[in-house]
């Protein structure tokens, strides 16, 4: 059986395609040869514990160091009891190392003694192995930041206790794996939720991320299919998704997937840049595991801080550099070349105020699709009339419904664009920082419309002259010649609903018509 594209767990080079682990991991020899202690720490699903597991293989068959990646996440259910998290932890590191490693490099079995000296239990561990074992021990914990608390400022406390007496007494180099850096670590005491600091871990050396495929790598993960199954992957499919994923490794994998097992098994057709497109399309709709667990993320009220002033196009408020990082270890952020702060890829770019429509969604009546004409197609003068009763009738209480306030009538009438796409066409859309707006693209087979959104806020000038002016730019990006333009009234002397709601058609020095509409 050939490979597969895997999007669970680990790889398995036998198993499933995939590039070097250890490649895009920097500098790893020098801070195990300098018997550094060090965190390794990257976004969900980018290949960490993959590169550990094959950098402690290859450790370990050099015949120089005794080299294993353990979990702590089992002590994760004792955060508030650091005694019962050492016996689960180390419970399962010894059934984990009984598998990894052959018998004359096995940890010894503590006495009941040590057993018996809580906080104190994990640093005994590693004194006893380091001691018996014939070779420098090199240990990398994986979800590291699982742990909380007590329990976790007393694993990294035994830690730092022993670090001083290795490599005889104590492992020789220590990785701690996770999404996070160090500081960023979950702690209730002392009036703070994080650490802040790199204490009680302040003997690390280095702090290093694992960095997403580049455009080469992808198109060599693809090669490998093609080798393993002639089926050829186009450059222009590869790139797409890498422009589409930005090198995100769960995202390459996924959109790879969905092609070659569900849409194209017939291996004697080539993928190509629409096969990928569609697959995006496909898995955005179904925002799997990764994609769900990313949006969970989005209720926090650190992250709401910073996603809601970008997409509603905002310049980005005081926010502590904490924060902003801890976005970026998420993953949902990237740092733009070209200056600022943007979604890391377009999929995520799709995928976040989708997931913030939802709610909104769920909370819409029945609208029955009175912009279709007898033989399916839109009529955008239909649209606009049902868009007009639909937010007469409903506005006022969905702006209630919304996750994040200052972008509320952005979702609302996303939520009803959803609806009127569903299943029939596709909704995109474009936000950046400081760019002070939201275009929506709106594709129902043959039509296309363009439509921008702006926001009249507290002690601001009416947008309507400015939105003009980007929403031509937009359209000439398009190449229509006609689009909607909404201002929302959101200042607090703002008309009532019924009397400012209106539509009014300019036309541009460039003869494109363009439909305002005050809501």
């Amino acid at each position: 059986m050939s490979r597969w594209f895997n999007i669970a767990g680990p790889c398995q080079a036998d198993k499933n395609y995939m590039l070097s682990p250890t490649s895009r991991l920097p500098d790893w020899e020098i801070l195990i040869q300098q018997e550094s202690y060090f965190v390794v720490h990257a976004p969900r699903q980018t290949g960490k514990t993959t590169a550990m597991l094959a950098l402690a293989q290859q450790l370990t068959a050099t015949g120089r160091y005794a080299a294993v990646v353990v979990s702590a996440e089992v002590g994760s259910a004792f955060n508030h009891d650091p005694s019962a998290a050492e016996l689960a932890i180390l419970g399962t590191w010894y059934d984990t190392i009984a598998i990894r490693l052959p018998n004359e490099l096995q940890p010894p079995v503590l006495t009941q003694g040590q057993k018996e000296e809580p906080g104190r239990r994990i640093r005994s561990f590693f004194q006893a192995w380091a001691q018996s074992c014939p070779r420098p021990l090199v240990v990398f914990i994986d979800e590291i930041d699982s742990l909380q608390d007590q329990t976790l400022i007393s694993v990294l406390r035994q830690l730092r206790d022993g670090f001083p007496n290795r490599p005889e007494n104590f492992p020789s180099s220590v990785g701690l794996i996770g999404l996070r850096d160090v500081r960023d670590y979950k702690v209730a005491s002392g009036g703070s939720d994080r650490l802040n600091t790199s204490s009680p871990f302040n003997i690390k050396v280095s702090s290093i991320t694992l960095r997403n495929f580049n455009a080469t790598e992808v198109q060599e993960l693809y090669q490998q299919h093609t080798e393993d199954t002639g089926q050829i992957f186009s450059l222009e499919a590869a790139a797409t998704a890498f422009d589409l994923t930005q090198g995100q490794p769960w995202l390459v994998n996924a959109l790879a997937k969905e092609v070659v097992e569900k849409m194209v098994k017939d291996r004697s057709i080539a993928i190509t840049k629409e096969h990928i497109l569609q697959a995006k399309e496909i898995l955005i709709a179904r925002q799997d595991t990764h994609l769900d667990s990313l949006a969970e993320k989005l209720r926090e009220k650190r992250v709401k801080d910073i996603i809601e002033p970008i997409l509603s196009g905002q310049a980005l408020p005081d926010t502590p550099a904490d924060d902003r990082q801890y976005l970026i270890d998420l993953g949902l952020l990237r740092r733009d070349p070209a200056g600022g702060l943007v979604i890391a890829n377009p999929i995520y770019r799709e995928v976040i105020p989708r997931v913030l429509v939802q709610g909104t969604q769920d909370s819409l009546p029945h609208i029955s699709p009175s912009w279709l004409t007898p033989k399916g197609e839109l009529n955008i003068d239909a649209l606009l009339e049902a868009f007009l009763k639909f937010w007469r009738q409903h506005g006022e209480p969905l702006l209630g419904s919304a996750v994040y306030h200052e972008i509320a009538p952005h979702i609302v009438l996303m939520a009803f664009l959803h609806r009127v796409v569903n299943g029939g066409g596709t909704l995109e859309r474009e936000y950046a920082i400081g760019s002070d707006r939201m275009d929506l693209c709106l594709r129902y087979k043959d039509v296309t419309l363009g439509i921008e959104l702006k926001v009249w806020r507290e002690k601001k000038r009416d947008p309507q002259t400015e939105g003009i002016e980007q929403l031509e730019s937009y359209l000439g990006r398009l190449g229509l010649d006609f689009g909607w333009l909404f201002v929302f009234d959101r200042r607090k002397n703002a008309l009532p609903m019924e009397e400012r709601l209106s539509t009014q058609v300019v036309l541009t020095e460039n003869q494109r018509r363009i439909t305002v509409i005050r809501a």
